[in-house]
């Protein structure tokens, strides 16, 4: 990291990097960061910054629209290999994993990661939270035709709708919206909604 011209202390990455792991999917909270490693927030940003441009972590913006609701300013933060996440937290196995809080965020953000990796090029992703809480996990904008996927993100095999997420598709009226989650079966859970395996998204999205 020296080499891309920003020193940083050991100790004080070893934390912060403690302390991203902790927040996996969290929102950003810069003055919370610095208070526990007794630095600055805008050091805290620089160091942040350094992490996303060398592709180790993933600052996930929210999705503005002018539809006259209040909505939340900050990232989301993800460490972008989920396996750096179990190590930093000493989750060995799968059943710590299973067992851990951390292990909702953790399928998050390897789920986010993956669906980004099929996509096509310039494709535009955020997510959408208002202060009211609608919420939609993913919020993909594909290239060309702008069309506008909503996905939400759910590990377990029997996934559930939230009032979250039918206000949040209320508000941005998406192209398309999907319930990902780890099971291989594809069926309609709502109108206009399906839900759908995270392999088979995938691969829906390297065909775009």
């Amino acid at each position: 990291m020296p080499q891309f011209g920003r020193r940083i202390p050991a100790d004080t990455l070893g934390r912060m990097w403690t302390m991203l792991a902790h927040e996996q999917a969290s929102l950003l909270n810069t003055s919370k960061l610095a208070a526990s490693l007794s630095v600055s927030a805008p050091t805290v940003t620089d160091y942040i910054d350094l992490l996303v441009d060398l592709l180790l972590v993933r600052r996930l913006r929210p999705y503005h629209a002018n539809i006259g609701k209040r909505l939340v300013k900050s990232p989301k933060i993800y460490v972008r290999d989920s396996g750096l996440v179990h190590a930093l937290l000493g989750i060995e196995d799968h059943n710590g994993l299973a067992g851990h809080p951390v292990v909702g965020a953790s399928w998050e953000g390897m789920v986010i990661e993956n669906l980004l990796g099929a996509a096509p090029p310039r494709t535009m992703p955020c997510f959408y939270r208002t202060a009211a809480g609608a919420e939609i996990d993913l919020i993909l904008e594909l290239p060309g035709n702008q069309e506008l996927w909503a996905i939400e993100i759910k590990r377990g095999l029997a996934p559930t709708l939230s009032k979250g997420f039918h206000a949040a598709r209320h508000d941005l009226n998406p192209h398309r919206s999907f319930i990902a989650y780890s099971g291989s079966e594809r069926y309609p859970i709502a109108e206009g909604v399906e839900v759908i395996g995270v392999r088979e998204l995938t691969a829906m999205l390297a065909k775009r």
